[in-house]
Formats: C-alpha cells, structure tokens, sequence
C-alpha cells in the first residue's frame, strides 16, 4: 500500500536560501535522489504520471526576442506564421488527445500579450475543452489582472507562464520582457484563482548556480506553482542558442530531483525534450519525482515522442496515467490508463 498524500507540515516551505538550494544540488547523487524519491512516495503514487497534450492554436510571428524560441518573428527557422486556430479544430485535437489518454489540454498562442478579441475565441475554446471533461491550460504570453479574471471566470484549470532561468541570467535569454514582468504575470494568474504552471528551461549555457537561483524563486513563491515544467533545451536551427553545448543529463535529473524536494506537492512535468531523452534518463527522471509529461507528437513546434514510445515505455516501467479527481477519467480504455483493480493486483 502506498504511502502518498500523508502532508508533514515541515516538508512545505516557503522560505528557501539560495546557500540550502545550492546545497541541495550539490549532493551526492544517490543521496539527492534518496532524498528526492522518499518525499515523492509521501505525496504521490509513485507509479502514476499526470498526462497532457500540447496544441499549437496560434503559431509563429512572435515580437519577443527568446533565445531559444523558434516562434519569434526575429529569427529565421522555417517556421511558418499561423492565425489564430478556429474552434472545430481544437474540439477535434483535444477529443483525439482525450481518446490518446491525455487527462489535460493545454493551448499555447504566441503572443507577447493577447488582444482582447483574441481572448474572447479562446475563451470558447477553454468553455468547449470542459465541455469534453478534460483539464484545461493555456499559455499566451503576458496577463493583465481583468484578462486573467476572464479566463478563471471562463474556468481555465492552469495558467502556463515559465520564469525560464534565474534572474541574473535571464537578460543573456531575452531583453524583450522582463524577468519582473513574468513574476507580476504569475500574481495576477494566481490572484484569479487559476491553478500556476511554471518551471524553466535547462541547457542555455546557465551554471548551476542558476539552476539554483530559478529553482528558490518558484520555492519562494506565496504558494508553489501547481504544475513545474522542467525543459531540455531544444536547439533550432535559426535561433541565437542553436549550436550550444547539450546539457549533462545528470544535472538535469538534479535540477527535477531538487524541484521535487522543494515543492514536494507539485506536479512536476518532465517536458520539452523528451525526444532527446534515451528511455534509461527518462526512467531516472520518474524515480527522482518527475511525474507529468506532455504526450503528443509536438510540443508547440518541436518534436516529442511518438505516443507508441511513450506507451511502451510506460508498460515496461509499470506507470500508470494519473487521473485527475475534477475530470472523470477520460483516460480509460485508452491502453495507458489501467484499471484500479489491476494497479492494486501490482501492489
């Protein structure tokens, strides 16, 4: 029988130092991930991942100057420039990602900032996605208080806005929004009632120290993010990271292992880059206490594992997809999700 969902008080904080969090990294493998995986066993099915779907509803032509972006309109990448999806389109994508065993549905716009009437059709689209019994997320740039109100009022689940990086190295990634600015559009997400979504990306030539620094200001946050993305650099041909050295997959699984002890609650999601990942560090990833994923074909506009992949992985590995307790389980008969009784029958 599991031990998950048993909260101790002392394990939730909000008071990291950048010298505990340094610390933290700096262990001993073994001993990092002994810490990681107890706590992960205290508050979650360790066999069970949370699945998501990732949908492009707005591609390309993005102000913004991210480094690592393919979708801003300063670089060139191939990438072509799409309008604004219609709605039938997002119905069917997320009813085949529903049938495929994803739990959630996140829409991701590149936007520095939605326009008004822009919100208004995804709008319909959050109402529409509900309506299927999934989870829902967005990710659309920056977020006035009144547009953050409209989507909670509207019921989106999750508001995606990553950090990225640490503050200090943020500049050296983008100088077209301010690390400030993502914080202020974290409040107002959080001010509205929505669930945080928020991580950063690994690989862009930060030190390990800025590993440490992103990690204490999501840990330090009024209330932990709900959901923390952590992303392998995915180089693009075009964009100025393109060509960057590949981060050290050991770093890489100590940065989810010290998210996981950090925000012992949180969901924290395996994500971009996954198509770079050998099965072995993907396993690795789990048992350090990553356990969401996006499943799907792309993310945004760059490849992720094809969905039989990750199928077989799962069933070599004896997960399970997590289901989520506001949203049904739109997750059966799909092949992933098995049945409680023969989850239990493992145990």
């Amino acid at each position: 029988m599991h031990s998950f969902n048993v909260t101790a008080k002392s394990d939730i904080r909000h008071d990291w130092t950048l010298e505990e969090v340094t610390a933290l990294l700096a262990l001993p493998f073994n001993d990092l991930l002994y810490q990681a995986h107890s706590l992960h066993r205290r508050y979650f099915d360790p066999n069970a991942v949370q699945i998501s779907t990732l949908l492009s509803i707005k591609t390309g032509a993005c102000p913004e100057d991210c480094k690592y972006c393919p979708q801003s309109a300063r670089y060139h990448t191939g990438l072509k420039a799409e309008k604004l999806m219609d709605l039938d389109e997002v119905v069917r994508q997320a009813k085949l990602a529903r049938e495929n065993g994803a739990t959630r549905f996140c829409m991701g716009a590149a936007y520095r900032n939605p326009k008004d009437r822009d919100l208004d059709k995804i709008i319909d689209m959050v109402i529409a996605v509900r309506g299927l019994g999934m989870e829902t997320c967005a990710t659309l740039g920056m977020l006035t208080a009144a547009q953050a109100k409209r989507l909670a009022d509207a019921g989106l689940d999750y508001y995606n806005h990553n950090i990225d990086t640490s503050e200090n190295y943020y500049r050296e990634i983008i100088t077209t929004r301010s690390f400030q600015e993502r914080l202020d559009t974290l409040e107002n997400v959080r001010a509205s009632g929505m669930h945080v979504c928020s991580g950063g990306i690994i690989g862009m030539g930060e030190s390990r120290d800025d590993h440490a620094a992103m990690l204490q200001t999501l840990a330090t946050l009024p209330q932990h993010p709900e959901s923390v993305p952590i992303n392998q650099l995915v180089q693009v041909e075009g964009t100025p990271l393109h060509g960057r050295e590949g981060v050290d997959p050991f770093d890489f699984i100590r940065v989810i292992a010290v998210a996981r002890i950090l925000m012992p609650k949180s969901h924290v999601r395996l994500s971009a880059g996954r198509s770079q990942m050998h099965d072995e560090m993907q396993a690795l990833a789990f048992f350090a206490g990553a356990n969401s994923i996006f499943y799907g074909d792309k993310l945004l506009t760059t490849e992720n594992p094809q969905q039989d992949a990750d199928r077989s992985l799962f069933a070599r590995l004896g997960i399970h997809a997590e289901t989520p307790v506001s949203a049904g389980n739109p997750a059966q008969g799909t092949g992933i999700a098995e049945s409680h009784e023969q989850r239990c029958a493992a145990t």
